[in-house]
């Protein structure tokens, strides 16, 4: 069988590598990047598993080989087993030969940094118990109430003009919005910081100057933090128990910014593109039978926002699905293939409701810690837009959707819809808890960070704020019954409110 570690000759004419230049390259192995991959990487992958079966040869950017993982199963070995395949990519044979350099567009993703996705055993332990920590004094349900005021800022930006893209005026914008607030660097939050964050895991000729991009302001944000501290999540990474270098903080800033940030507006822009488009979306969410985190966990077994990982170099000779793998091999963790893979999922089209095996935050002690947060801002976000506007519909034909495909990630490019033309509202928030003589462990924004950048406003004191900005929701009569919503209008005619009331009960639950 071919091997990307021992390439064969040059395949026959008579073989289909020639059909289709783009899809293969050098010993006829088929290339996970390109034009055949742009096109449809579903339909590669499953060319691949049809003819090498769980594990696959592939060629990656530069026609660098690896192997693919296709199977669920064999996903789910491979990322609990990390004696076998390590997460340190400096045991790549090929880096170490030089095959592989610094110069491959996706070095930003496989160059080894300081941090826990590249660390195993006891290091990995101290590092990412740093970030778990962390994470673990988020308040959830304070920023579910950030995540809303910033969703309502930015349908205000659009809600005039009755239509928009929703991938470039919401999707790619309330996940970094939301993640510069966590961090501590609302400041620091514009146009250029998203664009830089989506392109440095592209693989494109200017990703690694997005991510030296991004790392600037994450350096800044740490030397702000040792001198200053506030209550965020930089300071806890500084003032850990762990004592992570400036660099390993930064580093893991980066993970955490990017990771939350690509994984989520992916989310954000396929959950709303099934629910205006999927007939089985609108029968369920129309009936009362899925509420929105519920579709949130559909999409992600079937749009998972990460297609493929690139992250395990074998520490050994072993197998694999079949395979022979040789120590210092690269291996991809295959999200989107696993969660298709017949062997657990016969019928892809069969609702996935209430299960959560999907491996969209991969697995086993390298699976996402910050995956709650995602789905927080997924569920609360589009809740807030379609609240909003619910006679929201797509304005082009779903044929008419265009996508980007990458190594990692498939997105979509543009998300036009058109809905009536509404004014702006007041945007509701929370107020600033007051200072405790002691650290505080839940969630806050100051009203301005010490170093004399201006933060989104989020004051205790409202009559120093503009109405427009002050926060609180909108007055009504005392005993007024709830606003009546309506279901936004999907491709095939409109449908039922009662599941909106069901959402608007949920959302009160919070």
């Amino acid at each position: 069988m071919t091997s990307p570690f021992d390439p064969s000759p040059v395949p026959p004419p008579e073989c289909p590598a020639h059909a289709d230049t783009s899809e293969f390259g050098p010993g006829g192995l088929r290339r996970i990047y390109g034009p055949a991959h742009e096109k449809d990487p579903m339909g590669l992958y499953e060319k691949l598993r049809a003819e090498h079966g769980p594990v696959a040869p592939v060629l990656i950017n530069g026609d660098v080989p690896a192997w693919l993982v296709l199977g669920h199963s064999e996903n789910l070995h491979m990322t609990r087993t990390p004696s076998l395949y390590s997460r340190d990519s400096r045991r790549w044979r090929l880096l170490q030969e030089g095959t592989v350099g610094m110069n491959n567009p996706l070095a930003p993703i496989f160059a080894y940094q300081p941090i826990c996705v590249f660390a195993d055993g006891a290091e990995h332990e101290r590092q990412r118990g740093a970030v778990t920590d962390s994470i673990s004094r988020i308040d959830h349900r304070g920023v579910r109430r950030f995540i809303n005021r910033f969703s309502n800022r930015l349908v205000n930006d659009f809600c005039e003009a009755g239509r928009a893209d929703l991938v470039s005026s919401f999707a790619e914008h309330l996940p970094m919005m939301v993640m510069c607030q966590i961090l501590g660097m609302p400041e620091e939050y514009d146009e250029r910081l998203v664009q830089a964050a989506r392109d440095m895991i592209k693989g494109t000729e200017t990703a690694i100057a997005s991510n030296e991009y991004v790392m600037a302001a994450l350096i800044r944000l740490v030397a702000r933090r040792r001198a200053e501290p506030e209550e965020d999540f930089t300071t806890w990474m500084v003032e850990h128990p762990a004592a992570l270098g400036d660099d390993e903080i930064a580093q893991h800033l980066r993970l955490v910014l990017i990771a939350a940030y690509e994984t989520t507006a992916n989310l954000i822009a396929n959950v709303l593109r099934m629910v205006l488009t999927d007939p089985r979306f609108r029968a369920q969410l129309s009936g009362g039978h899925m509420t929105l985190p519920e579709a949130v966990e559909q999409t992600l077994w079937d749009e998972p926002p990460f297609t493929n990982i690139l992250g395990r170099w074998a520490a050994g000779d072993s197998e694999l699905g079949g395979q022979k793998i040789k120590a210092g091999d690269a291996l991809i963790v295959g999200i989107a293939p696993a969660n298709v893979d017949p062997v657990v999922r016969p019928d892809p089209t069969a609702s996935m409701q209430g299960n959560r095996a999907h491996l969209a935050f991969s697995g086993g002690p390298h699976e996402c810690p910050g995956q709650d947060i995602g789905r927080a801002i997924a569920d609360t976000g589009i809740d807030a837009l379609l609240m909003r506007l619910p006679d929201i519909q797509l304005a082009v034909e779903e044929h008419e959707l265009r996508w980007r495909s990458t190594l990692m990630a498939r997105h979509l490019i543009e998300l036009p819809v058109t809905f009536a033309p509404r004014p702006p509202q007041e945007v509701a928030g929370p107020t600033t808890p007051e200072r405790q003589g002691a650290p505080r462990r839940d969630w806050e924004v100051g009203s301005a960070s010490r170093n004399g950048a201006q933060p989104l406003p989020d004051r205790t004191d409202s009559a120093r704020e503009p109405a427009a900005d002050r926060p609180g929701p909108v007055p009504q009569a005392p005993d007024a019954p709830p606003p009546v919503v309506t279901v936004p209008a999907q491709r095939r005619g409109s449908a039922p409110v009662r599941m909106w009331r069901q959402l608007v009960t949920w959302w009160r639950g919070y």
